[in-house]
């Protein structure tokens, strides 16, 4: 299914993960899952693909709960029960990088973010630098929650947690 010129739920459903311990549902998510995908494609990745000019790959979009137990996404215990709490799970999320001739390059990510956040009327819920540097993370999380932004930018330095930084 293409969500937008440059997005398809293909590519914001695939995990190797889910392909390893066979999780079939990881590739049919909810339709409130997928309708959520295509707010994200639409309020967030594609305006930053636009501003780019250039291809973002999206490492991790939605993940079933299985999926997200599994790489250690973020759940929490009410009763005793493991609840998965991820934007992942509900599609509200995904995790990207950029490539320019074989370099990660995601600084161009956080400079187009920057860009796009003087402006208004984007909209985003969180923005996570993880690891690498403050200019040049690994990845970058980002989240939009249709109604709810809360327009965090936050840097996760280190496993322990969240220190929270200017974009």
């Amino acid at each position: 299914m293409q969500i937008s010129k440059n997005f398809t739920l293909d590519e914001l459903t695939k995990s190797p993960t889910a392909l390893q311990w066979g999780f079939k549902e990881q590739f049919t998510p909810p339709e409130d899952v997928v309708e959520n995908l295509i707010d994200l494609v639409v309020h967030v990745l594609q305006p930053l693909r636009d501003k780019l000019g250039k291809s973002i790959r999206v490492t991790s979009g939605y993940r079933c709960p299985r999926v997200n137990s599994k790489v250690g996404g973020a759940a929490k215990t009410i009763n005793g029960k493991v609840v998965q709490t991820s934007d992942h799970v509900l599609g509200k999320a995904a995790d990207i990088e950029i490539w320019v001739d074989g370099v990660e390059a995601n600084n161009l990510i956080i400079d187009a973010l920057r860009e796009l956040a003087k402006n208004p009327s984007f909209e985003f819920d969180q923005i996570i630098k993880e690891f690498g540097t403050e200019h040049n993370p690994s990845w970058i999380h980002i989240s939009f929650r249709k109604g709810n932004n809360r327009k965090q930018i936050l840097r996760k330095a280190s496993r322990g947690g969240y220190t929270i930084t200017q974009l």
